[in-house]
């Protein structure tokens, strides 16, 4: 079955199929059940599965990070839903000392069947507090999967992944992703560790994490006008990376940007960047670049906002310069203006 939906439905979608198909899986955090449903992303659980299965908790993230831990050694599937990845630091004895580690030090005889979804990025205002997305650091711990949805057909099919892995996963969610329409086959399975090529074309690759895969392909689709064909890979898992549908891409056109949701020093840019030099060093024509958010603190005000993160503008422009191309003329473009969707911080 095919429909059109948003992203936080598709997300309600897969697990409302999933705590239907296993009584095991459950979804519990702080504010899961409230009326705003985390941005609608919860809608209808509690309703139709009690409160036994979809549970508020209090606002303790190490420790209920520690009970996701337990019921997932006991058998059970949880699927734990922090509001903001920020605080998700406070859960990180859990997180790198237990949950990445144990299925390792039992030998294999621990399954660790967890999820724990996280909300990042922008939205007005949300300053340097709320605004993180830490993709790069929870991908530095071996045992972690890290998944990044783009699309709504990915954040179904993945989220249905995630919850049938015997592995701890983390599941990140921008906040303005939340707004965004598509296809969404049921059926479609999509395996965790595979890009997605979005956008084909020859003048150069962009590697795109989360709400840059929006970003770039409004940029290809600006600059496309020009003739010049952007091909755009939405890495959708960190870990497991798919490295050769990457590779394969920028061996073809010989240029790549990685346009990462985070800060580029230390980051997963800086991972790719290396992958990349080291994997197409004879194909490059030009040194890999990088984009990313401004080394610096989130600021709060709209204009340094649009400063401090990446955006169609800025991939344009990085592009232009790679391929030492005279600057397209962006009057009369319009872009995107997710900020005036977004309807506020829960």
């Amino acid at each position: 079955m095919t429909d059109r939906m948003t992203f936080r439905r598709a997300l309600s979608l897969a697990l409302e199929q999933e705590m239907e198909t296993d009584p095991n899986v459950f979804v519990f955090g702080l504010d899961v059940p409230d009326h705003k449903r985390i941005y609608g992303s919860t809608e209808g659980l509690v309703e139709r599965f009690g409160k036994h299965r979809c549970f508020g908790t209090p606002l303790s993230e190490d420790a209920m990070t520690g009970v996701a831990l337990g019921a997932a050694i006991s058998g059970l599937r949880p699927v734990h839903v922090h509001i903001r990845v920020d605080f998700l630091l406070l859960a990180m004895n859990q997180i790198a000392n237990m949950i990445s580690t144990l299925r390792y030090m039992s030998g294999g005889t621990l399954a660790i069947p967890l999820v724990i979804r996280a909300v990042i990025g922008r939205g007005w205002g949300q300053s340097a507090q709320h605004s993180k997305s830490l993709h790069s650091v929870f991908a530095h711990l071996p045992g972690l999967k890290v998944v990044m949805p783009a699309s709504p057909q990915d954040a179904y099919s993945l989220l249905r992944a995630s919850v049938r892995d015997d592995n701890p996963v983390i599941f990140l969610e921008h906040r303005w992703l939340y707004e965004v329409e598509g296809e969404v086959d049921e059926a479609r399975a999509v395996p965790l560790g595979s890009a997605a090529v979005r956008r084909s074309g020859g003048a150069a690759t962009v590697v795109c994490t989360s709400w840059m895969v929006i970003e770039a392909m409004k940029a290809a689709e600006v600059l496309a006008k020009r003739g010049i064909e952007l091909e755009v890979i939405d890495v959708r898992t960190v870990t497991p990376l798919d490295e050769q549908t990457i590779v394969e891409s920028v061996k073809k056109t010989r240029h790549c940007l990685v346009a990462d949701y985070d800060w580029t020093f230390c980051g997963f840019s800086a991972e790719l960047a290396a992958l990349i030099s080291a994997r197409c060093f004879g194909e490059l024509a030009h040194p890999v670049e990088r984009l990313g958010f401004a080394h610096a603190p989130c600021p709060t005000t709209r204009p340094l906002e649009n400063l401090f993160y990446p955006s169609a503008v800025t991939i344009i422009r990085t592009v232009e310069r790679m391929l030492e191309l005279e600057e397209t003329d962006l009057a009369g473009e319009s872009f995107y203006s997710y900020e005036q969707r977004f309807k506020g911080p829960f």
